[in-house]
């Protein structure tokens, strides 16, 4: 059912709006996964100054020059496993969303100094899935969810400028993808509308000022697809990395990603829908300004140090603070001109994340010529002020503990597989909500080479 009042249209578009407060931040270091390929992660996410295989382009694409001649093609499968609980005095929630699928490829050949390949690496993903019952449902007695995804594309090239020092980068074509149903009390949401035009906006404050006490509004837009979300967008980032064999034990490596240059995420013309209870329905388009995934700069060492044995370690500084501001939306009202609810609402959501400091240790122990173990630990701080955490959406893991394995089945082919384990967190919103959030996450790759 549409809607057919402006005072009606102007209610659920404020508060709809101002639902966006639980826009996904994704795990596990902030949005950033804790290590790209089972490698990396095996050994805490380490990755800035040793040969990974390809999954060096999602991080310092210069240590790809550290491959021996030929080709290299990986293939991986990820799954992101959080366990997200939620409770409020007697009232609790559990999330459904507990298996995300993230997929990689990449392949890499060398030719003479020049390194060259090509990669798809999933960059994150992580969504919530609440039923219509809970007490996140706010009384509308739909589900809620979220999923956010990042992707790329990369080109990477490394060069050995001389026998011991490379350098790399890659260019990424990149896109995003956002799925949202979204409820919430309509009471709480109006301070954050900024601004508009049309109709919508017009009579806003006498409409925010009649919602009834207790009144539950929703946001919806959401595809059946595990792969895409119902609002997109693409655009561009690029790497720079090198790395310097300071001798024939120490390797030291550095990278850095350049802040992405993503379009706006958007639904289609009609692809979203904004509600109020007991008022309808209003079909529309929902807008995402300008969501960038952050610049972040590392520096790493790993140390052979002795034929069996490897440590590697890590430090990042992602810039979230640059790009994590607030939340910027906008609602277009699929009404026609003139209709009395047509026009558009302008509205923000503080977040003022931090930039965060992310150390990663690992060590891989050759137990033989076919057989590696490994192991590390990834340590972050929380980016995300915790009054500002959304019970929905936490991003607040901090530490990752890691396991992995490698078996090499011939000189050509080999197996290797991750596990990380994320112990709870458990933080307190500015509302007074207990968020606990823990995580188990695989990873596994097989490698050919020719």
């Amino acid at each position: 059912m549409v809607v057919t009042t402006p005072r009606l249209a102007l209610r659920a578009t404020a508060v709809a709006a101002a639902l966006f407060a639980a826009l996904p931040a994704l795990a596990t270091n902030g949005m950033n996964m804790e290590g790209y390929g089972p490698i990396s992660t095996g050994m805490g996410g380490a990755s800035q100054a040793m040969d990974h295989g390809a999954a060096a382009m999602a991080q310092n694409p210069a240590t790809l020059a550290l491959m021996g001649d030929g080709a290299r093609l990986d293939v991986a499968l990820g799954l992101l496993g959080p366990d997200v609980r939620a409770s409020a005095g007697p009232m609790g929630a559990q999330s459904g969303g507990t298996e995300y699928i993230m997929p990689a490829l990449g392949y890499v050949r060398r030719s003479g100094r020049l390194v060259y390949g090509l990669g798809v690496f999933a960059q994150g993903g992580m969504g919530t899935e609440y039923k219509g019952d809970s007490f996140l449902a706010a009384g509308s007695g739909d589900p809620v969810r979220s999923e956010l995804g990042v992707g790329r594309i990369m080109l990477p090239l490394a060069f050995d400028l001389t026998p011991e020092f490379a350098v790399g980068a890659t260019l990424d074509f990149m896109w995003a993808g956002l799925d949202l149903r979204m409820a919430a009390p309509a009471a709480q949401l109006g301070g954050l509308v900024t601004g508009g035009g049309g109709n919508l906006i017009a009579n806003l404050p006498g409409a925010l000022g009649m919602l009834p006490p207790g009144a539950w509004a929703r946001i919806d837009f959401s595809d059946d697809s595990d792969f895409t979300g119902q609002a997109n967008s693409t655009g561009w980032a690029a790497k720079l990395g090198m790395v310097y064999k300071a001798s024939p034990a120490l390797t030291l490596g550095a990278s850095y990603q350049f802040e992405s240059d993503l379009g706006d995420m958007k639904t289609g013309v009609t692809g979203a829908s904004m509600s109020i209870q007991g008022m309808g329905v209003i079909p529309g388009r929902i807008t995402v300004v300008d969501f960038q995934w952050p610049s972040m700069l590392a520096v790493g060492a790993a140390w052979q140090a002795s034929p069996a044995l490897k440590v590697a370690a890590d430090l990042k500084r992602i810039g979230w603070s640059d790009v994590m501001k607030s939340f910027r939306m906008r609602f277009d009202s699929a009404a026609p001109a003139g209709s009395g609810f047509d026009g558009s609402v302008d509205f923000a959501l503080p977040q003022d994340w931090k930039d965060q400091t992310v150390l990663n240790l690992g060590v891989a122990w050759a137990m033989n010529s076919a057989l590696t173990l490994r192991a590390g630990i990834n340590l972050a701080d929380n980016p995300i002020p915790e009054a500002l955490v959304n019970p929905l959406f936490p991003a607040t893991v901090e530490k990752h503990y890691t396991l992995g394995v490698g078996y090499r089945f011939s000189p050509s082919s080999e197996l290797n597989a991750s596990l990380t384990v994320a112990p709870t967190t458990t933080i307190t919103t500015g509302d007074g909500i207990e968020v606990r959030h823990s995580q188990q996450n695989l990873q596994l790759m097989y490698s050919h080479r020719f």
